[in-house]
């Protein structure tokens, strides 16, 4: 899967002091894109993770993770009603539904908000290695964009 191509001197030059990534129900993508960001941006740098509803927390999420030596703890799916905080300097969304909740939610805010189309992995069918190669390809995914747009990376090569 491409990345979109994104200026990295200008981009980096101006890194948020806060990120939330945003899919559908909080259990994949988004958890996935909070572990791997915390991973890469300062220790000051403030990362949270919801989705439109809460979803059921997803076993291969940890198990793909924890290849590369990132986990999601005791992370359990959220929606966002449930944040803690409700302003970021940029949103991160990863499923469409998420985009077109993000925008209406940041209508009248100066917020950045961007869409990075990120496939669903729990579609994946056949053996079990077969989901877990939807699931890494995923995660690898995110953690290309998020060095591109953010800083430097982990290494997810599995």
């Amino acid at each position: 899967m491409s990345a979109p191509e994104i200026d990295k001197g200008q981009a980096k030059a101006r890194n948020p002091a806060s990120v939330l990534f945003m899919c559908r129900m909080n259990a994949v993508r988004s958890p996935m894109a909070e572990a791997i960001a915390r991973s890469m941006l300062p220790a000051g740098t403030y990362v949270a993770s919801a989705g439109i509803r809460p979803g059921e927390r997803d076993p291969f999420v940890d198990a793909v993770l924890e290849e590369v030596g990132l986990s999601i703890e005791r992370h359990l799916p959220r929606s966002l009603e449930e944040l803690e905080d409700d302003y970021f300097d940029l949103i991160v969304t990863l499923a469409p539904e998420a985009h077109h909740a993000a925008l209406e939610l940041t209508r009248s805010n100066a917020v950045e908000v961007v869409y990075w189309p990120t496939p669903d992995p729990t579609v994946a069918t056949g053996t079990r290695e077969q989901i877990l190669s939807a699931y890494r390809d995923v995660r690898n995914h995110l953690a290309t964009l998020i060095e591109r747009r953010l800083g430097p990376g982990i290494s997810v090569s599995s």
